[in-house]
């Protein structure tokens, strides 16, 4: 195949990944949310990456929230208050890239989870359950870290 052939297919796959898997999470709710990767995938664009660990990312967790009737723009928050925090001390494991990224995506979905359970406990809902189904979802997010 060309590689203009190759680029549009990836292309067309990312987009319907972030504009259809949060629909499939909201009817199989088995599915890993990505929550830790997608914010890290964020901070690694902010890091010089390219616009588009940015904007994809976003997107994602917005559609995401909006799909699981979570509080909008939670994990961009999360993320920012991770990156301001936690992420220039953790940036001293320059050597071991893994490390930086398993260490990222465990804060980042603790930070999450806590602002979500703060916001739950504000507002007196009920958001998401903090059960086995979120620690799958962690899991997840590392073995993809993992692999990137």
């Amino acid at each position: 195949m060309s590689s203009k052939l190759m680029r549009i297919l990836f292309w067309a796959l990312a987009v319907g990944f972030v504009v259809l898997y949060p629909i499939m999470i909201s009817m199989y709710v088995y599915l890993p949310l990505f929550i830790g990767f997608a914010g890290y995938m964020v901070i690694w664009g902010i890091d010089g990456h390219g616009v588009r660990y940015i904007w994809f990312p976003l997107l994602y967790l917005l559609n995401l929230e909006a799909n699981l009737s979570l509080p909008m723009f939670l994990s961009l928050f999360a993320i920012l208050l991770f990156y301001l925090t936690l992420y220039g001390k953790i940036r001293y494991f320059k050597r071991c890239t893994v490390c930086v990224g398993l260490l990222s995506v465990v804060a980042i979905n603790f930070y999450y989870f806590i602002l979500l359970l703060g916001y739950d406990f504000m507002f007196d809902t009920s958001s998401i359950f903090v059960n086995t189904l979120l620690l799958y979802s962690l899991v997840f997010d590392l073995i993809f870290v993992v692999l990137l």
